[in-house]
């Protein structure tokens, strides 16, 4: 075990398997090793958690994103369970990517709100705090009666275009409900947004109707929270060229990069996807035009700040967080 400073007494932190390696990340930016946890599946594929280290009266944090497979989300909520009948002091959860959260309202007859239903899981498995980044929809907070710490990947982003400018930017919204995400770029940079109407006639099915605003002669960025199967990312670059974009570029949160998404976006005109590191990425997921941008940095200095009773407001663009090669990280990660 590292020597770490006495601000992290009484801190550890464990990662369940569906991203380990942001777990060792964020551990070692913290100056600690990841705790010891077996988490094997019986033959029925069940499965089993027992933390190998005493963690009795201590600050736990669990790294895990719960994208797709759901044994992601059942692997989580067994940990929060095995943590508590360990007699941890306080179980805080980070959760990079906060799956199910698109469903987050009934917006047609006989639906689940399974973001309120995930919400009501992990209190009930025992979690006490949440840490997570970019939600789909900001409103999830609410469902919770537990302390909620709500990360931004636009820190990241910020001192990326800080540090590498786009000359005569335009920022894009690619549909109604990134449209704030986009007026901040925009008010930040002080540049023009424009945003894509777009109807939606199905889950993962929308079309691109019309573009608000003018991107003629301007180099285009893209920022949303989520890019997954690549069909309206793809189309919104389509239109962009043909209304007279020059360059575009994209910073997206969350790479789900569901079906067909990478051969999409790789027969795009997209000359940069910029994209955290919330989500693993497996090899076939791999192509030229995306850059990784880590997140361990951020999400270590806010669990360094959750542990120390302090305020996280620091981390929402007081001054830039990172330096050039803190900020990317190789695209095999």
């Amino acid at each position: 075990m590292p020597d770490t400073s006495p601000d992290l007494d009484g801190l550890t932190i464990f990662s369940g398997t569906a991203h380990r390696g942001l777990g060792e990340a964020i551990a070692r930016q913290l100056g600690l090793s990841l705790g010891q946890v077996a988490i094997h599946r019986f033959a029925d594929g069940e499965i089993g958690v027992q933390f190998a280290e005493n963690i009795r009266g201590l600050d736990v944090f669990i790294v895990q994103p719960t994208h797709a497979p759901a044994d992601n989300l059942m692997e989580l909520l067994i940990m929060i369970d095995a943590a508590k009948r360990a007699s941890a002091r306080r179980i805080t959860v980070v959760i990079p990517y906060y799956g199910y959260a698109r469903q987050d309202r009934k917006d047609a007859p006989r639906v689940a709100i399974t973001s309120r239903l995930v919400a009501d899981l992990l209190e009930a498995a025992g979690t006490q705090r949440i840490l997570t980044m970019d939600l789909h929809a900001p409103q999830i907070q609410g469902f919770f009666n537990i302390p909620f710490d709500h990360l931004y990947a636009s820190r990241l982003f910020v001192d990326l275009l800080v540090l590498h400018p786009i000359e005569d930017m335009a920022i894009v919204a690619p549909d109604v409900g990134s449209t704030r995400l986009a007026r901040f770029y925009a008010n930040y940079f002080n540049r023009d947004f424009v945003v894509v109407d777009k109807h939606r006639i199905g889950p993962n099915h929308a079309v691109a109707l019309n573009l608000v605003g003018d991107v003629r002669g301007k180099n285009c960025l893209v920022v949303d929270d989520i890019v997954d199967t690549g069909g309206t990312f793809s189309a919104t670059v389509a239109m962009l060229k043909d209304r007279g974009g020059k360059e575009i570029y994209a910073a997206i949160t969350h790479p789900v990069f569901s079906g067909r998404a990478v051969e999409r976006i790789e027969a795009s005109e997209i000359t940069r996807l910029w994209v955290c590191d919330t989500l693993p990425t497996p090899q076939e997921h791999l192509f030229q035009k995306i850059r990784k941008i880590s997140t361990a940095r951020l999400f270590a200095e806010a669990i360094r700040r959750i542990h120390n009773e302090k305020s996280i407001s620091h981390l929402f663009l007081e001054r830039p967080l990172s330096e050039p090669r803190e900020l990317m990280i190789d695209r095999d990660v």
